[in-house]
């Protein structure tokens, strides 16, 4: 008998007992040593941190099991668990907010550069050609690239008042140095710059210049500012995306993901890859700006290659000296046509009286000066048969080319920020290790759910986070309105528009003249077609009666003999329907 009570206990020794649950396991194999030496390390007070495992039913987000945290320690390691994933998101996502701004801030100033340069250029030319003439009149070219600035800048007026008051005022100036017999009044010259304005075109003093400038200025500068607007919009929109507080499900989601493995005191366990993903996607993604973020980015690059190509910055500003000394040309080798065209219909001007009368300048004299300013144009600012090759233009090349290749690393952005994230080996176990155990939320293990993907059906299914969670915000949703805008505008500008200016619908909508811009417009001006309704005729008052009524000009408070500009202002709540538009772009 006592044999067989020897044997049976020899069998129990054997055979292994019922094994403790995940809690009374946690209390044989763990204490809280390793937790306390973590946060203490992190400067949280020992006091608050319990020497052994206590009950955990004050737990709010762990695991209501023996733990080594307290209501106090579970809430700060909350907030404390939020932060760091708020700055790796930050982390992660600098590299895109100063990308976007090292290309805005290089192409602005890559653009104002040539714009000064061409400026400078104008004037070395003219003054070489002109000289003191230039001198007296340098403040009607010098308003001209000041306009173009404020334009460029969003703080002044539509191009086509810039242009068609900049030919007026010229019109104003040299008209009168071909006839110095006579002397013309304020009235006078009203009458001759609204008759150079006139719907019809039936006086051309300049010929095609000022259509081929304003074709050149137009496509140039509204693309350059639509792209300048569109890296501003997207930096700004990216930097304010980062910065959305999370909501309570996903503070929650975080804290159970990197918080708890502390108070359970195995600090030292990874949280599982897959339930950092699903953590990860479902709290980025109702920040995330995809779809419309591709759609921005291939706005950029097409506007981008534009600027570089058929819609030259560089070339456009460079032929403005150009221009103008083709029309002068044309005004003084045309004078007798013009002339005759302009008496008949203002009347004949009355001559210089008596002694203070003017000999009239030897035409050969006229002729050398305005046709030397032609001459030098041709070979000292290139026209437009021939490229150039600038630092300006070898500039725009360098960063156009850099834009594209660094386009590559940003438009998988938002798909792959929950995999940067997550490769951080504070968020989750090296990929290397996926098979070894891990933290899966609920103790030792390996994380059995699925991964789901961003799309909000696949959010639907996120074991880790509520649908409330995962779902697009009000501000998000506004800000995907931002950046489908801004693709929009840089859309309407590679078309040569600018969605701001009051006949942008107007043309849009007729006949089509918006596509009537042709890429191969260095040809020459046989190449395009100018628009048929530019410059834009001035408005007039119902009430001029017979002759074509009144010209509604605003002289900005300067003299009219001293060459008053002739402002063609848009409408203000037009203006504003259409800036609205543009906000709200495409539902």
């Amino acid at each position: 008998m006592s044999a067989l009570r020897s044997l049976l206990l020899l069998l129990l020794s054997l055979c292994p007992g019922p094994g403790p649950g995940p809690g009374s396991e946690a209390k044989v194999t763990r204490s809280c040593v390793e937790t306390r030496q973590v946060l203490g390390a992190r400067g949280y007070s020992l006091s608050l941190l319990p020497p052994a495992l206590i009950s955990g039913e004050h737990l709010r987000i762990c695991p209501q099991e023996y733990t080594c945290c307290s209501s106090e320690i579970e809430q700060r390691l909350t907030w404390e668990t939020e932060t760091t994933f708020r700055g790796l998101v930050e982390e992660s996502s600098s590299f895109l907010v100063h990308t976007l701004a090292s290309w805005h801030r290089k192409f602005d100033d890559l653009f104002r550069e040539i714009l000064l340069s061409s400026e400078r250029s104008l004037a070395l030319l003219f003054h070489h050609s002109f000289g003191r003439l230039y001198s007296q009149h340098a403040p009607v070219f010098s308003g001209l690239f000041s306009r173009l600035r404020d334009y460029y800048e969003r703080s002044g007026e539509g191009l086509d008042d810039a242009l068609v008051d900049f030919w007026a005022q010229l019109l104003e100036r040299f008209f009168p140095l071909l006839h110095p017999q006579y002397t013309f009044s304020p009235d006078y010259l009203f009458c001759l710059t609204r008759l150079a304005s006139s719907a019809d075109d039936s006086l051309k003093p300049f010929g095609d210049a000022p259509h081929r400038l304003h074709l050149q200025i137009t496509r140039a500068l509204v693309a350059a500012r639509a792209f300048i607007q569109g890296l501003e919009t997207g930096r700004d929109v990216v930097s304010e995306t980062l910065k959305v507080p999370m909501s309570e499900g996903c503070r929650q989601a975080v804290m159970r993901l990197t918080g708890c493995p502390l108070c359970r005191g195995i600090p030292s366990l990874p949280p599982c890859r897959g339930f950092c993903l699903n953590v990860a996607n479902g709290c980025l993604r109702s920040h995330g700006l995809d779809p419309d973020w591709g759609a921005y980015l291939d706005g950029l690059l097409f506007l981008a290659e534009k600027l570089q190509g058929s819609f030259s910055f560089e070339l456009a500003a460079q032929s403005i000296g150009v221009r103008i000394s083709e029309a002068l040309m044309y005004l003084q080798e045309n004078s007798v046509a013009v002339s005759a065209q302009v008496f008949q219909q203002c009347g004949n001007p009355q001559r210089v009286q008596g002694r203070s009368r003017r000999a009239p300048a030897p035409p050969e004299e006229v002729g050398r000066l305005w046709t030397s300013a032609g001459a030098v144009g041709a070979a000292g600012v290139p026209g437009t048969e021939e490229r150039p090759t600038t630092p300006g233009s070898t500039s725009l090349n360098r960063l156009v080319w850099e834009l594209r290749e660094r386009l590559g690393r940003v438009r998988g952005f938002w798909a792959g920020l929950p995999l940067a994230v997550c490769g951080d080996p504070r968020m989750a176990a090296d990929i290397s290790k996926e098979a070894a155990p891990c933290w899966t939320g609920a103790g030792r293990g390996r994380y059995l759910s699925p991964v789901v993907g961003v799309s909000p059906s696949e959010q639907l299914d996120n074991p880790e986070l509520g649908k409330e969670d995962s779902s697009t915000d009000l501000q998000t949703r506004r800000r995907r309105l931002q950046l489908r805008a801004a693709t929009t505008r840089m859309r309407v500008a590679a078309l040569g528009r600018d969605l701001e200016l009051d006949d942008w619908d107007e043309d849009a909508s007729g006949s089509g003249e918006g596509q009537h811009y042709a890429d191969d417009w260095m040809a020459g001006a046989a190449a395009v077609a100018p628009p048929a309704r530019l410059p834009r005729p001035p408005r007039r008052d119902v009430s001029g009666g017979k002759g074509g009524g009144v010209l509604v000009r605003h002289n900005q408070g300067r003299s009219r003999t001293g060459g008053t500009s002739v402002g063609f202002h848009t409408q203000p709540i037009l203006i504003l329907f259409l800036s609205a538009l543009a906000l709200l772009g495409p539902r």
